[in-house]
């Protein structure tokens, strides 16, 4: 049945990161890829805050919401292929900068999204 919540959840995720994607963004810098993983780090930082503090989250709600919908929203590998390819490029600036925005956000946005299951659940 676990199987179930995680493949529902990552369609949802899933869906989530094409509609992004559908955005009429014109840029030199994969800017949509980097606010999804962002958005993507304060969800899964909100889940685990969430489900840490509440006695009686399911295990099937954790891995529907951790495994399934981040798991399929984020696009960690397309990070890593859009960062080679400004690498590649030399375009190491951009390509340096792309790489220290993502991880340092992201981190970020951990501790926002487990801030935020705190002032909810207050």
């Amino acid at each position: 049945m676990s199987f179930l919540f995680v493949a529902l959840g990552g369609a949802l995720g899933a869906l989530g990161r094409y509609a992004i994607s559908l955005i009429p963004i014109r840029a030199d810098f994969p800017i949509l890829t980097l606010a999804t993983n962002i958005l993507g780090a304060i969800l899964i930082g909100f889940v685990v805050g969430f489900a840490g503090s509440r006695e009686g989250v399911s295990e099937n709600a954790v891995l529907f919401w951790k495994t399934g919908v981040c798991g399929g929203f984020t696009t960690f590998s397309t990070f890593s292929l859009e960062a080679f390819n400004l690498l590649e490029s030399k375009r190491y600036l951009a390509g340096g900068g792309y790489i220290a925005l993502s991880v340092a956000c992201c981190i970020v946005g951990i501790v926002c999204g487990k801030k935020l299951a705190m002032l909810i659940l207050q």
